[in-house]
């Protein structure tokens, strides 16, 4: 099927999604959707709208220009197609389309990846952020929350696109955030994210701070040592042979940022642990995702260097997927 203006948006949508289904897409009317949104620069619910009236592309990108009346309703919707829409939404859903049939991830596709409340810019050399990432950042939160710290100081090892420690500076008005990424185009990600962030909170330059260094080394943040209320991280912690299955990962996440150094991938996970049981002051919270297959591990690990309350917690899909520890006062 050629995709031009005239075509109706449920034949986009059905013709997209069984090419994303035989690719292999795990979610391939969901994948369709987002591609055709961003397309047309419209909303998911313009899409879900235009679908259900049977309207074409050209009306759903004319969804752009609806004007609003001096009495604040509006307009008539535009069902004039003959005038040339610009951007060409039907070459760019079927460049984009192509793109993802190839299994590129749909987020380097759009840009963007939301996480928690923020929608992060992403794509080649940084770290895709996940959903069960964001359970994480909620449990360092709730622990916050449950012993009254209204201006923690928090350090996010291993930022990546700076998912974490962003979540925590906005969700925490007056924490003061660290974030600690060694290689040079994931910080390149980090920083766009800050200012992107930034730019509708001005005080958040003042209370997140970037460094360039490697999250293992004790001499990164030193002068923090011993004073750290959160240390929280997503290392890499894939054992090095297990690859990935899903494409998007195996070929398109930096390897920097999925394997863990060693066979069982335990590696850098124990030096981070090390790193944060000296960051935090007696007191203070590690909270550390993990390969389904290293629970046992990091608890036990955690335990030899001293930390207490060592535990196990669940993702959304039932997965054991992060510890927490406690540094004992």
């Amino acid at each position: 099927m050629r995709f031009t203006v005239d075509s109706s948006v449920a034949e986009l949508l059905d013709n997209a999604e069984a090419r994303l289904q035989a690719a292999g897409i795990d979610t391939p009317f969901n994948d369709a959707k987002l591609l055709l949104a961003h397309a047309a620069q419209v909303s998911l619910s313009d899409v879900d709208m235009a679908r259900l009236m049977g309207r074409t592309l050209a009306q759903l990108q004319s969804q752009r220009n609806v004007t609003v009346s001096s009495d604040n309703t509006a307009a008539a919707f535009n069902t004039d197609c003959s005038t040339p829409h610009e951007p060409d939404a039907a070459a760019q859903f079927t460049a984009m389309l192509a793109r993802r049939e190839a299994r590129e991830p749909l987020q380097h596709i759009t840009g963007h990846a939301p996480f928690r409340y923020l929608d992060l810019l992403v794509g080649p050399g940084v770290f895709v952020p996940r959903p069960e990432t964001e359970s994480v950042v909620q449990a360092a939160l709730d622990w916050m929350d449950q012993h009254g710290m209204k201006s923690p100081r928090v350090v996010d090892l291993c930022a990546g696109s700076g998912a974490i420690g962003l979540s925590v500076a906005t969700e925490v008005p007056d924490s003061c955030v660290w974030a600690v990424e060694m290689d040079a185009t994931a910080a390149s990600w980090t920083r766009r994210n800050l200012d992107r962030v930034g730019a509708t909170m001005p005080d958040l330059a003042s209370r997140y701070r970037l460094m360039r260094a490697d999250a293992t080394c004790e001499l990164t943040l030193a002068d923090l040592d011993g004073t750290v209320d959160v240390v929280i991280s997503n290392p890499p912690y894939i054992p090095e042979h297990d690859v990935p299955e899903q494409t998007e990962v195996r070929e398109y996440d930096p390897d920097m940022a999925l394997y863990g150094g060693s066979a069982d991938g335990m590696m850098i996970p124990e030096r981070i642990i090390s790193r944060a049981w000296a960051l935090l002051k007696p007191g203070g919270l590690l909270v550390m995702e993990h390969d389904i297959s290293q629970p046992v591990r990091t608890r036990a690990f955690a335990t030899a260097i001293g930390f207490s309350q060592a535990a196990t917690h669940e993702d959304l899909t039932g997965r054991p997927r992060f510890l927490t520890a406690i540094k004992p006062k």
